[in-house]
This record gives C-alpha cells, structure tokens and sequence, in this order.
C-alpha cells in the first residue's frame, strides 16, 4: 500500500534553500514535508562552499609558513599531509552536519522523506512509497557540474566539486578547466598545498567580474606558480586517473599537458532529471525551472528557488529565495526578488567582492557617473598585516546615489558589507563617508573611497576663497 501524506508545503531539496524553507514553515506553524534523495545539506555543505573554503583555509596557513619573512620570522616550507588536508574537510563538514541532520529537522516538526521525488500531478509527488499532496510545493534541487562538449572528456574519470574533496592521495600535477571562481579558488588552493597546477579558459579567467580587479587576482595566480592559459581551445581529452592528457590546439600548433587528476570547473546545470515536471504542469529548460520575480512556476502552487531557477548560483541567493517563498506561500504577500543588492565573493587570495552595478553597466544606465578608488596600500592597518595589495572601486552617480562596488584585497568578502546595505537601502556615499570608524581597521578603505568624492569641491579653490573671507570676520 502507497501511504499517502497531506501537508501544507512539500519541499523538494535539502540543499540550504530547502532547508531554510522547510525549517521556517515548520516552525511558523505549515505542516512540512522534506524530500531528499541525497546528503542532507546539499551541495553547499557536501561539495561546495563548506569544503572548498575549509580547504582554501589549509592552503592560507601553508602560505602563512612560506611568507612568514615578512614579519621578521623565518619562513619554512611547510610538510604537507595531504590525507590530513582531507581529514580536515571532512572534520568541518561533520562539525556543521547536524544543524542540516534529519534529525534536528525531524525536531523541528519536518517529516523528512530520503528518496527521489517525482511529480505525478500538478499538486502530488511520489517519493520511497509515499504520496505527498500538499497546497504548495517547493523545488530546491539545485544544481550540478556541467561537462563541456570536449572530444574524449566522457570516456575519463574526471574529478568535479562533488568528488575532489574525496580525495585522499597527492596530485602529482592537476590540470584544471575552467577559469571561473569555482576553478580558480581550487587551482590556488591546490598549488598553495605544493600541487603543481595548470588552469585552462578557453576564455578570461574571472571574466564575469571587473577586469581591472580580476587582474590583481591573476597576478596573484601567477606568481603561486600556477600556469594559467587563457583563450584556449582544448582539441580532445584522454588518459586516465594517474595519466591524463590534455591537447590544446590541432596540427603543428598543438601542445600536449600532462597530469595525474583532472578537474573540471566549466559551469553547472540545474538538477531537473527524474522530477517529471511535466506532469505537474511546470515549464523548464536547459537553464533551469521558469520562474516569475516571486519564483512561482507555471504552476503557481509550485515554486522553485536557488540554482534549479536558472538565477544566480549563490547559496546566499537560495537563502533569499527561501524568505521570499515563505512570505509568498504562507502569508500571501507578493513579495518578490531583487538583485540590486546581491552580492557575490570569490575567494581566492587576494579575495574578489563585488555588489551592484560594474562601471560598464553603471555607464549605459546613468550616462555620467562617479568612479571612486582607494588602495590597501593608503591604509595603516593594511600595512600593518602586509597585506598592501588591492584596492576598492565604488561607483557612484554624479549626485553621490550608490550604484556598485567591487573590493578586490585581503577580507574583501567581509569589507563589501556596507555597500551591501548602501545599495539595498539607496544611501548616498555620504553616508559611508560620514561613518565613525575603529582605527586601525579595513573599513576605513571604504570610508577613504567615499570620502574622496568630495575632495574635488572640499579643496578647490571656490572653498579656500570662502575661507579666506570667513577669516576675515575674525
């Protein structure tokens, strides 16, 4: 017999943005059933931002060892475990899993269902011998590697986010492909663990972002020792786990690169196999599930959140998703999203932020704007840390309105905060000028930018004559 199960809102997904909706309907009073066919925690904890920063954060201490001259310590190479390096990862994964177990959820008054969910109306799933009905569902099933159309890439056993950090034996070279964040972040981290590493592009490695910015991170890359190619073209793929071969080009102008792991960071795609959403009546692509700005599909009792709506690939965005579905689904309020104010950060080191508009798109809405600068290297805790290299960049319209800012330098992730704020809430730059801030600290680069918005009219000449005749009355 198939157990049917009734309930207020069924969520498909226990990445971050399912869970998030799962535990706040649950705890708001909807009964809640979570479905999920496999690790509770989904990409972000499993194979993604969890295990990726927790390595990068092992490669940083690696480094520390190497640079530690610059403060008058002996610097050593460090002895490397690369099997600790993983134990480490999975330490940080075990640490922060209960907070997404069935467990807590089941506390929480979720009934979790671990099995594949597959929609066999357009208000009915099936998953592991149930039926779930419910008045609203909710897709978060995320998304995975994708697998660019490379002659031969199929036949190898390729690595990918979801199976690199499984990995318990030294790279004796990696060749990665792929330039974007996911990539770059690996291929630093990696070669800062004392892994040859070559990175193939067939583009500009973090080519989404300012180039002004990106270039101080390639420099950076660089200089690691990694051999980074960009515009490439990748004829075909063999070998295998020990061996690979990777060919750039054809004929005379061919270059063979040799490796022991191979791993590819060329994108994702949304994960909407096995789901059978035409059953249910929702529209999707090889982009993603169609959304409308309150991520309602076709059929509007079912919505979708984080990468399977085809949006930015954040797992901060699915947890803004995930407030702008409860307000939607629970208390009928047709909220609905706005990327004016979504950040995003690539953490390589030097890290890269960014917030709003870029100068381009700032340019071809506004016409005349303001571009504000500040080096790492004018501020004194900066120098303190040695930690000189990188810059803020805001824009502005030529009122003072805050458009967008991108902070390439050490933190940036933590520094682009404010403008975070300025944007969402459409402050002007002075009211980041106008901030009290500790000295000596980071943040007093932003409060620099923005200051030096007004260093044109505070020392022309116009103001030095008000002065002068201001004097004048003793």
């Amino acid at each position: 017999m198939v157990e049917v199960i009734n309930a207020d809102i069924c969520v498909i997904g226990g990445g971050s943005g399912g869970l998030a909706v799962a535990a706040g309907a649950s705890q708001m009073g909807s009964s809640t059933v979570l479905i999920e066919a496999g690790k509770m925690g989904g990409d972000c904890l499993n194979y993604g931002c969890v295990p990726s920063k927790s390595m990068i954060a092992a490669a940083h201490a690696a480094e520390s060892m190497r640079r530690a001259d610059r403060f008058g310590i002996k610097a050593v190479e460090p002895e490397i475990d690369f099997k600790g390096v993983h134990d480490h990862i999975h330490g940080v994964i075990a640490a922060i899993a209960p907070v997404d177990s069935v467990d807590r959820f089941e506390g929480l008054g979720v009934k979790v269902l671990l099995a594949r969910a597959a929609f066999t109306g357009p208000d009915e799933v099936a998953a592991g011998g149930y039926k779930v009905r419910a008045r609203r569902f909710v897709i978060a099933t995320g998304s995975r590697a994708a697998a660019p159309p490379i002659p031969g890439l199929a036949e190898v056993a390729y690595l990918t986010n979801e199976t690199i950090f499984d990995n318990t034996t030294r790279p004796e070279h990696l060749i990665v492909i792929g330039g974007g964040p996911i990539g770059a972040e690996l291929a630093q981290a990696h070669r800062r663990l004392g892994i040859p590493v070559t990175l193939l592009e067939a583009f500009t490695v973090l080519g989404k972002d300012d180039p002004e910015l990106t270039a101080i991170v390639k420099r950076r890359l660089q200089a690691d020792g990694i051999d980074m190619r960009e515009n490439v073209k990748i004829d075909h793929v063999a070998g295998e786990p020990g061996a690979f071969r990777v060919q750039l080009g054809e004929g005379d102008a061919a270059e063979q690169i040799a490796g022991s792991h191979l791993l590819v960071a060329a994108g994702r795609l949304p994960t909407v196999d096995g789901l059978d959403l035409d059953n249910a009546g929702v529209a999707f692509s090889k982009k993603g599930i169609e959304v409308d700005d309150r991520l309602r599909t076709t059929n509007k009792k079912i919505f979708a959140i984080g990468d399977v709506a085809g949006g930015p690939q954040f797992t901060h965005a699915a947890g803004y998703h995930a407030g702008i579905v409860i307000r939607n689904a629970l208390f009928r309020l047709p909220a609905k999203v706005n990327y004016r104010a979504l950040p995003w950060v690539t953490y390589t080191d030097p890290e890269l932020a960014h917030v709003g508009m870029t100068e381009i798109q700032a340019k071809e809405k506004h016409g005349a704007i303001r571009i504000l600068r500040w080096p790492y290297a004018e501020n004194d805790r900066a120098q303190a840390e040695r930690e000189t290299e990188g810059l803020i960049k805001a824009v502005t319209t030529k009122r003072g309105k805050i458009l967008g800012a991108s902070i390439v330098g050490a933190h940036a992730g933590e520094l682009i905060h404010p403008w975070v704020l300025g944007i969402g809430k459409g402050l002007k730059i002075s009211d980041i000028a106008n901030m009290i801030m500790p000295y000596p600290t980071l943040g007093e680069i932003g409060k620099r930018a923005a200051g030096s918005f007004y260093t044109p009219s505070l020392f022309s000449e116009r103001t030095r004559a008000i002065v002068r005749f201001l004097a004048k009355f003793g």
